[in-house]
């Protein structure tokens, strides 16, 4: 039992170090960077009064219906899932340098993230398959409301994606999001410009996580499904405020600044 055990974990190590596995990684980065880069620019289109579906649906549709959409899309999933399979084996073998809390959180971090990728790249095949990748956040808030506990189910939810969101926020504000990079391999030029872009981005997307997490908390509160939004209600929120073609292009900047940031990180992220 215990060779078994050994050689699993060698295999799994194996895996983790292995080029072709590297590669898949970058993809995905390469392939979430994309998905954010479509976001920004629906954005900018709410900004500018033009309706647009600014969520991860709406942007796989306008991916779909470019020249090469369906092989397009087929390539993000692959690359979600080498990302995800990456980020798994990570939380598994990855780490090894380090020690006690430091790579219990760094593990953790890895499985909550692989799963998230997981369900990204499962996204991305029902999409192909069916022309939807995602239930409407309401829709699917108001199932959860109706079984017993749902309120309590649905306020955690909205809990967790807040602190992800304010987690995104603190990776911005003290630039620990440029921990991740293989530095000498990075152009000296372009050091300072990347991780100033990286901040905004993380900046960006957090705020907006964080908003959505909070629609989640006050539909639990108020138990009311209509009060959950997804990404695109929730900038639609932001467009009906006081000077809210300002603060929904800001958004947008944020989100473009994040796809820019995915595309430097699967160039030089340290994998």
């Amino acid at each position: 039992m215990t060779s078994t055990v050994d050689d699993a974990e060698q295999a799994a190590r194996a895996a983790y170090d292995s080029r072709p596995l590297e590669v898949l990684a970058r993809l995905g980065l390469a392939a979430r960077g994309l998905v954010w880069l479509v976001l920004g620019l629906l954005a900018f289109s709410l900004a500018r009064g033009v309706a647009a579906d600014a969520d991860q649906d709406g942007a796989f549709r306008a991916l779909a219906h470019t020249p090469v959409g369906g092989p397009l899309l087929a390539t993000l999933a692959l690359g979600f899932l080498g990302y995800a399979t990456w980020l798994l084996l990570s939380a598994a073998v990855g780490h090894r340098a380090e020690t006690g809390a430091t790579r219990l959180r760094h593990r953790a971090e890895g499985l909550v993230k692989g799963i998230f990728y997981l369900a990204l790249c499962a996204g991305t095949v029902r999409f192909l398959l069916r022309g939807s990748g995602t239930g409407d956040v309401r829709s699917r808030t108001a199932q959860v409301l109706a079984h017993p506990g749902g309120r309590t189910a649905v306020a955690l939810v909205g809990l967790v994606v807040v602190g992800v969101g304010l987690y995104m926020i603190a990776k911005a504000v003290t630039r620990r999001h440029a921990d991740c990079l293989e530095h000498y391999r990075v152009p000296p030029r372009l050091r300072r410009p990347a991780v100033f872009v990286g901040a905004v981005g993380y900046l960006g997307r957090g705020l907006v996580v964080a908003l959505v997490g909070a629609f989640l908390l006050r539909a639990a509160v108020l138990a009311d499904a209509r009060q959950a939004k997804g990404l695109d209600a929730a900038l639609e929120t932001v467009a009906q405020q006081p000077y809210g073609q300002v603060l929904l292009a800001s958004a947008a900047t944020g989100l473009l600044a994040f796809a820019l940031w995915s595309f430097f990180e699967a160039a030089y992220r340290d994998l």
